[in-house]
């Protein structure tokens, strides 16, 4: 077994408090694209355009389109894949306290973990912005058949649960992510590029707070110099090696 991976297995067997922090590189193993960089999905659509609340608010049809197309087909065939699969393994083990998430495909929830902290929303669920009825993703697609953009069976606009670019994170979860992040013993990011903040702040609180940190991503991040583990390598490649 290589060095890193034998240091990171003993590291993980050690530790009580574990938390998981993914990205979109774990999901992108699922068959999601990822947002940034070549081949990314803002090299298609404009985010300023099908990602920000002030754009939704004036016209919707481009995210609905964007919805319809893209979001909807990929996210319905996407499934877990090892890596997701790892972390239910060690939540049944004790040892991972909870999965804070950016993304929002809802794969930690199909895979099995019980304890996902939803940063960034889910795009799994649709709300009315008049009445707050919940649709489920079929829903919406379904009325996107008959009406561009959909409505609520009150009138009302739909939104998915999601935070776009212009909105706060829901403080409920943050505080919780924080809370966890001050609390561990031992904080793994998860094919993050760890750019976007206030969620890149967690690893860096973890550490202030004496837990080891371990960033498992493809490229280089902002925060590999006070790692004390960097592997460069998919999500999916790695933690199967921690499970006995």
């Amino acid at each position: 077994m290589d060095s890193t991976i034998l240091k990171l297995k003993k590291l993980v067997n050690a530790s009580k408090k574990i938390v998981a922090f993914s990205g979109a590189g774990i999901s992108s193993e699922s068959g999601i694209p990822t947002y940034r960089g070549a081949g990314g999905l803002w090299s298609k659509y404009n985010p300023n355009i099908y990602a920000t609340i002030n754009c939704f608010l004036q016209d919707s049809t481009y995210y609905w389109n964007f919805f319809r197309d893209e979001r909807y087909p990929i996210i319905k065939r996407a499934k877990p894949n090892q890596a997701h699969m790892c972390l239910v393994e060690l939540e049944k083990k004790g040892t991972l306290s909870c999965v804070i998430t950016q993304n929002i495909d809802g794969l930690h929830q199909e895979a099995g973990s019980s304890k996902v902290v939803e940063l960034h929303g889910s795009t799994r669920n649709i709300s009315c912005m008049n009445c707050k009825k919940q649709y489920t993703m079929k829903e919406a697609y379904d009325r996107l058949k008959e009406q561009m953009p959909p409505r609520c069976s009150c009138g009302g606009a739909l939104k998915p649960n999601t935070v776009m670019f212009g909105e706060p994170l829901p403080q409920m979860a943050l505080k919780e992510a924080m809370n966890a992040a001050k609390n561990c013993d031992l904080f793994i990011v998860l094919g993050s590029s760890l750019v976007v903040y206030p969620a890149a702040q967690l690893p860096v609180i973890a550490k202030e707070n004496k837990a080891h940190l371990v960033i498992i991503n493809l490229d280089p991040t902002p925060l590999d110099d006070i790692a004390d583990i960097v592997i460069r390598d998919n999500a999916s490649n790695v933690l199967p090696k921690l499970i006995d």
